[in-house]
């Protein structure tokens, strides 16, 4: 089979940096094989795959290799961010068109109130600052929550959160009332959901090697 001397060069280059300049992530290595050619991040990106799956290089972690910000999102990965965003559009449009009283569908109102107001504020703000399980030694326990750590800070968060955003809106003119939680909890879920989508990608390209 016919090898192509560009890939073949750039193979060579691969190796190269990795043995020469000690590269300690993904992104740095990629950066670095760039500053010698003129090969596109995704030509890289499967030299490095390839290299991977033959043996000659390792990753110490585990997560895929994703070539651009919108492949993460399609990817199960980002899985999370379409149900924290689901939780929150679903739970404005079934609280503004399910009343209190209209049996059974109340109580799906109701628990999905109680996630959208006990869980998705605080999830939403701890998923932004402590993005994903890296997995690498740090100092910094919180880098590594596990999951029931972060579901329990979640919860905490939330009740703070939300004592807090009432708190302002008793001093608006909007005061408190349904609408005005259910347009201040989805407006600050959504902006920490979309940083913390942002950084988990981040945080996902600092692959070890």
């Amino acid at each position: 089979m016919d090898v192509n001397p560009k890939t073949e060069e750039l193979t060579r280059l691969v190796l190269r940096v990795v043995d020469q300049e000690n590269p300690r992530t993904l992104r740095e290595l990629v950066a670095l094989v760039q500053k010698h050619s003129t090969s596109t991040e995704r030509d890289v990106l499967d030299v490095v795959l390839k290299l991977k799956d033959e043996g000659r290089i390792g990753l110490s972690d585990s997560f895929p290799v994703l070539s651009s910000f919108s492949s993460y999102l399609a990817s199960y990965s980002a899985l999370w961010f379409w149900l924290g965003i689901a939780v929150a559009l679903l739970t404005f449009v079934v609280t503004l068109s399910i009343g209190e009283n209209f049996y059974p569908w109340s109580y799906v109102r109701n628990i999905l109130g109680l996630i959208f107001v006990l869980w998705l504020p605080g999830y939403a703000f701890i998923k932004a600052l402590f993005p994903v399980k890296t997995g690498l030694k740090s100092s910094n326990n919180l880098t590594n929550l596990t999951n029931v750590e972060r579901f329990a800070l979640s919860v905490i968060m939330s009740l703070a959160w939300v004592a807090l955003i009432s708190l302002i809106l008793n001093f608006t003119p909007w005061g408190i009332n349904v609408m005005s939680i259910l347009l201040s909890l989805s407006s600050f879920s959504l902006i920490f959901l979309l940083v913390a989508v942002i950084r988990d990608y981040l945080a996902r390209t600092e692959i070890r090697i």
